[in-house]
């Protein structure tokens, strides 16, 4: 079944993920839905430094928005900053140095940003690893998943009651169509059984985000939760982690603003807020979640029990944590 998985993801990417499928989609797009200004209005961005997050800082601050951007590497923040306020002319862009693997510090920057910021519009979590040798991070978590899903969790649950407070407030989750070829594995979180694949360990945690989002959206109406997929993209992160990959695919491969576009037009567009909570998205549409015929559907049961382990393990954390601070 994973062979048919793959090569039906494979085919559906070569006519829809590509620079190709991009040009295709656009002619169908509204333009006018981002003929927005958004001055007045926050945005955080994580990994903005480069790729993705940078090209969808620079589109919120043309228009506007305050953006806070949440990246690993000062100096490479820096110089991003430095570019995109001499490109759009907005000085509103604010640096916060956070390593979204590092669990504990993610949670203590949340707390802080809340306590010091009056209010969050939109939350974009754009962060994300490929490491392929199983590594653990100080606090004994699988470095992917730390980044990829429990940073993802912690930053988004606890910077909640700041979104709840705020007007049409957003979480958008940059995922990825490889998480198609993954059904939820509610009893390995941590990629301790079996052969470790990084390129399949970041599927699952992208299966992983749409899960989360899905149960975002149910237990919090006042945000409008999304999850999307950019396509195949050329940034560093893809040329790093897959060079093979990125040397097959070449020119095919999306600009990292078209990558961006489905990210922007979810964060600013009207029209994206009108949308149902918690459905992922490509291209400014929604699209499902599952491969046909597949067997990637999870029970209820399996999800439940997939948020507990989470749960649990981010109230372990959190326990901890808050021993510590005192």
């Amino acid at each position: 079944m994973s062979m048919y998985r793959n090569a039906i993801w494979f085919l559906n990417g070569i006519h829809q993920y590509t620079r190709k499928g991009y040009e295709a989609a656009s002619k169908d797009f509204e333009h006018q839905d981002l003929n927005v200004s958004v001055v007045g209005r926050s945005f955080m961005v994580t990994g903005a430094n480069s790729g993705i997050g940078r090209a969808t800082a620079m589109a919120i601050a043309k228009k506007g928005g305050t953006v806070h951007m949440v990246c690993r590497n000062r100096d490479k923040a820096e110089e991003a900053r430095t570019d995109i306020v001499n490109e759009s002319g907005n000085t509103e862009i604010y640096i916060h140095i956070v390593d979204m693997s590092q669990i504990r510090k993610v949670w203590e920057f949340a707390e802080s940003f809340r306590k010091q910021y009056p209010s969050l519009n939109v939350l974009i979590n754009n962060a994300g690893c490929m490491v392929h040798k199983r590594e653990l991070t100080a606090e004994g978590l699988e470095k992917n998943f730390a980044t990829n899903t429990m940073g993802v969790y912690v930053l988004t649950q606890t910077l909640i009651p700041l979104l709840q407070k705020s007007r049409d407030p957003r979480v958008i989750t940059v995922s990825s169509g490889g998480m198609l070829v993954q059904k939820l594995q509610v009893n390995d979180l941590q990629s301790e059984k079996g052969h470790f694949d990084g390129v399949m360990i970041y599927a699952q945690n992208k299966r992983q985000q749409v899960v989360l989002t899905q149960q975002w959206a149910k237990a919090n109406p006042v945000i409008h939760f999304s999850v999307m997929h950019p396509g195949w993209v050329d940034t560093p992160a893809v040329r790093s982690s897959m060079p093979q990959f990125h040397h097959m695919m070449g020119d095919r491969l999306r600009s990292v603003d078209q990558g961006a576009d489905t990210v922007v037009w979810l964060a600013l567009s009207r029209v994206a807020s009108r949308t149902c909570s918690g459905q992922f998205f490509q291209d400014r549409k929604r699209v499902p979640v599952h491969l046909p015929l597949a067997w990637t559907h999870s029970s209820a049961e399996e999800i439940q029990i997939s948020g507990v382990l989470s749960s649990q393990m981010c109230r372990r954390y959190f326990a901890r944590l808050r021993l510590l601070k005192r």
